[in-house]
């Protein structure tokens, strides 16, 4: 018999979509402190869709020779573990996949990762459930302590991209940690926006002590912050100058199995509300990237292997 394989989702001309393509790639048994994990669900993310059409690459962010990775996230159970790594094979786990520049991804049916870097997921959420959580949950997450854990009462916090899988989770950390916080969404999303406990709005206007850009509006954004005030975008790749004395930070996102845990965590008790909007087998992933593409979706399309 050969040896053992598996399939996995990789891009090697960006260009969109169709330039998706599976192939198959040897089991790999995990190092020290590493585990093998046989994944069940990967959430399709906005940035998978700028991985596939080549906008890292054009950047010089991407410089894969062979091919690219895609997938951040996934929820799974571990197949395998190497020395030192303290979980038990058959553990339900969820984590992230840091770093654009790399030529593995979590698109595939088997993915090997540092231990401390997924979580166990809990009893209560489904793995298409855990899997969107690590990227939007840790990126919101760091997104807030770059803002600042210790506001002045009354300092005014605008999320843009309020009804966004990472800005949703925005509004209510940043809410913890004693921010006035509003949020900038369409109209349609004043229900969702309220109900998390932020203000709304629906107009990019006003001024504000601190701005988090999930939706990457960037100069748009950056010109709603107040002088000396905080601008935290989500491209780190793509810098915004900063102007006014504005401290512009970027969130560059990183694993965080402790961290992680406590959000899974929170979401199976419905402090956090796991965002999903459809589960398709991982052969679809090209569909799934068109139809994310079009916009409107409040929620992720789930890969399943």
């Amino acid at each position: 018999m050969g040896a053992a394989t598996f399939r996995t989702a990789v891009v090697r001309v960006p260009g969109g979509p169709d330039s998706i393509e599976f192939i198959e790639l040897p089991v790999r048994e995990p190092g020290p402190g590493e585990v093998r994990v046989a994944v069940t669900a990967a959430p399709v993310n906005p940035v998978d869709l700028g991985v596939a059409g080549g906008v890292f690459h054009e950047a010089g962010i991407i410089t894969q020779a062979e091919r690219t990775g895609l997938g951040w996230d996934f929820a799974g159970t571990v197949a395998a573990v190497g020395e030192g790594a303290n979980l038990a094979v058959g553990t339900r786990v969820a984590g992230l996949v840091g770093g654009l520049d790399r030529d593995f991804g979590t698109y595939a049916e088997q993915l090997v990762v540092p231990a401390a870097n997924v979580a166990e997921v809990p009893e209560g959420l489904e793995p298409a459930e855990a899997a969107t959580l690590p990227l939007n949950g840790l990126t919101a997450a760091q997104i807030v302590d770059l803002v600042g854990g210790a506001p002045e009462e009354g300092d005014r916090l605008l999320v843009t991209g309020a009804a966004g899988s990472v800005g949703g989770y925005v509004l209510t950390l940043a809410r913890e940690r004693g921010w006035r916080v509003t949020g900038l969404a369409r109209a349609g999303d004043e229900g969702f926006v309220r109900g998390l406990g932020a203000d709304f709005t629906d107009r990019a206007a006003g001024v504000w002590d601190a701005v988090a850009d999930t939706a990457a509006l960037r100069e748009d954004a950056l010109g709603l912050v107040r002088d000396g005030g905080v601008f935290v975008g989500v491209q780190p790749g793509f810098p915004v100058a900063s102007e006014r004395g504005i401290d512009v930070r970027t969130v560059g996102v990183v694993p965080d199995g402790v961290r992680l845990a406590g959000l899974l965590a929170r979401a199976a008790t419905g402090e956090l509300a796991p965002r999903v909007h459809a589960v398709v087998p991982l052969a679809e992933a090209a569909e799934a990237h068109r139809a994310f593409a079009k916009g409107g979706v409040r929620g992720r399309y789930v890969l399943q292997p």
